[in-house]
């Protein structure tokens, strides 16, 4: 599949075969979907169901599908030379550009297939918004006062005996958390690298560079100051007092006459200094005395108060490296140098494609509906973190909609919700099979948020398919889409702090930077305002109180900053908000756990200004 390409519709029909078998059970051994069928005592309730337009329902069925006529031909023949429905294509070459290739499930399973990625060990059958993708939760210090407890997982015999088709087989350990950030982050700086000349830089005015990134260093083209400036309101004064003051003032944007020695003009911050002035005296320094000369009340040194010309830089000097963001004081930064226009790079694009045929757009959840909480929230989230949303768009649970989506989206970066993990409508690992897709990072070992994935779709083009629940899918957002987003926008990638009780140890390379806390125990209001510390970026955090860890997994818990201190929040298991939404950031905890004394890393919620977008 590249780019641009006009998909057949045809060509998608055999898609539908990987889940035809999934399909046909959940017709056999469930009652028809709410806007279907009456129900018993609520007659009226249900048949108005099928015609509100806040359901997002499946499509009418196509020739060949459950439910639907047969095809007229008997069905489409496999073409010559592509594999058949339940096989997956052969294993392409790691990306060198993209750095080492990681261990673990990377884009191939054993015996060369792609497109699948093994089932945790801790992972249930299940749909996107049921799938265990913390199977593992840990109650925080503020929900248990340091203890951790963990809920019993399913047996591996268990989850075998599903055996769906799509499902990933099993004995192949998830990607670890760094080396999935890593694997993300350099992804996107490869595509930018390989499309820097066919992606010339943007010029647009100050006001519309806002949150971009500089694709060119920003150089003074001027003087800072451009000349003598005075510090100061007060007197610009000649040579040693006292001195007889002229009547006439300088203001700003105004160049008074030179003054001979023994003279004083009165002077306001910002204006020019008059040629052969000694220095500035502010107004509260000196005094006017009955014949209107001005006396001193302190000492006078020469040059005091006197901002001279090019004090900040000088023309030509490097204000700011390419790959900086934009934000509102380079704005200001750039104006003061002369800048009209700044040379960014484009924001990356993206396509939002929700899954699920359970989710309601508005009203109460009713009749095993739920609330889609993540489409009106990803679109913000990802705007926040400096992309463009060009779709959003709910596709249900139709695996050929999706497979057009894909074929069609010419988005940088295409992200899904939901149907990663191995239920009976989870079609999105055998749909990239089908067409093509090279997966990078298949399953995380991350709590919550294991069964994110990432996956090459075409050339320049990737897909983060996020888990269903709301949590983990923010914790998959924060480990791959964000720092993917990050490199495509020519954004440097950075270095985590290295795990451990002591400062110092070797750096990890990523795309996050932290701020020094301490994470402490206790109540939090959850509306307090965050404290002055809360935007203060350094190379690590510094726990001073235990928190509870996964066993071998990496945890991401929300936690609010307030006066230095980083509290973990209630409410963190992988179906909830109730905690981001207090949040000031997610604190990532090492498997096993943090310890009073080790260092921690924060990940910035973009709207918090602490580094979660591009900054």
């Amino acid at each position: 599949m590249s780019r641009g390409q006009t998909p057949d519709p045809d060509g998608f029909d055999s898609v539908l075969a990987l889940v035809n078998d999934a399909s046909a059970r959940r017709v056999r051994e469930k009652p028809a979907a709410p806007y279907d069928q009456e129900a018993d005592g609520r007659t009226g309730d249900v048949r108005r169901a099928a015609e509100d337009p806040r359901v997002t329902r499946p499509a009418e069925p196509r020739p060949g599908t459950v439910g639907g006529p047969p095809e007229p031909d008997g069905g489409l023949p496999e073409q010559d030379g592509a594999p058949a429905a339940d096989a997956a294509p052969s294993r392409t070459e790691w990306p060198a550009e993209y750095g080492p290739e990681p261990p673990g499930p990377a884009h191939a399973s054993p015996g060369g297939t792609r497109g699948t990625r093994p089932r945790r060990s801790s992972e249930a059958p299940g749909s996107a918004a049921t799938s265990s993708d913390d199977a593992a939760e840990v109650r925080t210090p503020a929900d248990a006062a340091g203890s951790a407890t963990a809920r019993a997982t399913p047996t591996d015999a268990g989850a075998a005996a599903h055996g769906q088709r799509g499902a990933r087989p099993t004995g192949r350990a998830a990607t670890g958390w760094p080396e999935a950030v890593r694997v993300a982050g350099r992804a996107g700086q490869a595509v930018r690298e390989r499309t820097s000349g066919v992606r010339p830089a943007l010029e647009l005015p100050l006001a519309e560079a806002l949150g971009l990134v500089l694709a060119r260093p920003l150089a003074a083209l001027t003087d800072l100051p451009p000349f003598d400036t005075s510090a100061m309101d007060g007197w610009a004064v000649a040579g040693p007092g006292p001195w007889r003051v002229r009547e006439e003032g300088v203001l700003a944007g105004q160049s008074g006459a030179a003054l001979a020695d023994g003279e004083a003009v009165p002077i306001a911050t910002g204006a020019r200094v008059p040629r052969d002035v000694t220095a500035v005296i502010r107004s509260e320094h000196g005094r006017l005395d009955a014949h209107g000369g001005l006396q001193p009340q302190r000492e006078v040194v020469h040059g005091q108060d006197i901002r001279p010309r090019a004090q900040e830089c000088r023309t030509g000097d490097t204000l700011l490296p390419a790959g900086s963001a934009v934000t509102p004081a380079v704005l200001g930064l750039a104006a003061a140098a002369g800048y009209d226009t700044l040379a960014v790079h484009a924001r990356p694009t993206v396509d939002l494609f929700v899954l699920g045929d359970e989710l309601l757009t508005s009203g109460l959840p009713q009749d095993g509906l739920i609330r889609d909480a993540l489409g009106p929230m990803l679109p913000h989230w990802l705007r926040e973190t400096g992309a463009e949303v060009r779709t959003v768009e709910r596709l249900g649970d139709r695996p050929d909609a999706l497979a057009r989506a894909l074929a069609a989206s010419e988005a940088d970066l295409v992200v899904t919700t939901g149907g990663t993990a191995a239920g009976p409508v989870d079609f999105v690992h055998p749909t990239l099979a089908r067409l093509g897709a090279e997966l990078l990072v298949d399953g995380v070992a991350v709590r919550p948020g294991h069964p994110m994935l990432l996956a090459r779709t075409a050339p320049g083009q990737h897909l983060v398919g996020l888990p269903g629940n709301p949590l983990a899918a923010v914790c998959g957002l924060l480990t791959l889409a964000v720092p993917l987003l990050r490199g495509l926008a020519g954004a440097p990638l950075r270095e985590r702090p290295a795990a451990g009780r002591t400062p110092g140890g070797s750096a990890r390379p990523d795309v996050y930077e932290t701020r020094r806390v301490q994470l402490s125990t206790g109540p939090l209001a959850a509306t307090a305002p965050p404290g002055p510390e809360a935007t203060t970026l350094a190379p690590t955090a510094v726990l001073d109180a235990p928190v509870p860890g996964h066993p071998s997994d990496t945890r991401l818990v929300p936690v609010r900053v307030d006066a230095g201190r980083a509290r973990p929040l209630s409410f963190s298991g992988p179906a909830m908000l109730r905690g981001v939404a207090a949040a000031d950031a997610l604190v990532v905890v090492e498997p096993g756990g943090a310890h009073a004394g080790d260092q921690a890393e924060l990940l910035a919620l973009p709207w918090t200004g602490g580094g979660g977008g591009f900054t």
